[in-house]
């Protein structure tokens, strides 16, 4: 991927969207993609218990802000 703003990183924040962490595994960071998928899975899963839910709605934002914005260190 060029870097932050090439059409990889649209593409992988685009999958963020859907899917917490499916764009850092698009961009080959594993651990990330499980991280960011762990925590919006239960953190949505556990939903009536409100503070839960919005960890997992800001984990979810970040993680598509973090895909966009991806730099791969050279």
């Amino acid at each position: 991927m060029a870097g932050q703003g090439s059409g990889g990183n649209v593409i992988a924040a685009l999958c963020n969207v859907f899917i917490p962490g499916l764009g850092q595994l698009v961009q080959g960071r594993i651990l990330a993609a499980i991280v960011f998928f762990v925590i919006c899975a239960v953190g949505y899963a556990t939903f009536w218990l409100v503070i839960p839910a919005i960890i997992a709605a800001i984990a979810h934002l970040w993680s598509i802000i973090d895909a966009a914005k991806f730099r791969p260190m050279l």
